[in-house]
């Protein structure tokens, strides 16, 4: 007989691990047709936010490593989306900034958070709820950044 801690439903990091593939899946139809993946939408909003960042700050709001964020931000400067280049004052650190084309599909985008936010609508997450459910997962995502 198999204990309760090790049913799969018993498990929160399924739970959250399948709704975060899921919801990947419906960020791909908005973003496949300008061409983006769902890292490099949020690289885009990272830099909508905030413009010319270095790279070290990029992969810190990503919770990535540099180094996972170095090839992402190569193939976006190929596909003319941001610009690489030497800091000002400190040439070993790379700033990030976005190109018009960048900036320009900000505007193309708008919709994607409420088509998104309406596929995830539902009886017992409501839009009224997110800011609680963004508190909890914070709380998780804390908690475990700090370990």
């Amino acid at each position: 007989m198999i204990k309760e801690e090790f049913r799969l439903d018993n498990q929160l990091c399924f739970r959250l691990y399948t709704a975060s593939r899921l919801l990947t899946q419906a960020y791909h139809p908005l973003l496949s047709e300008h061409g983006l993946t769902y890292p490099q939408y949020l690289v885009l909003l990272v830099l909508w936010e905030k413009d010319a960042q270095p790279v070290n700050d990029i992969a810190k709001r990503l919770f990535l490593e540099t180094n996972t964020v170095t090839p992402l931000l190569k193939r976006m400067e190929s596909e003319n989306l941001l610009v690489r280049a030497k800091g000002e004052k400190d040439a070993r650190q790379i700033i990030v900034s976005l190109t018009a084309k960048g900036k320009a599909l900000q505007k193309k985008l708008a919709d994607v958070p409420a088509t998104v936010g309406n596929a995830v609508a539902c009886d017992s997450v409501t839009p009224e709820m997110a800011p609680e459910l963004f508190r909890m997962l914070d709380d998780i995502i804390d908690k475990l950044d700090r370990n």
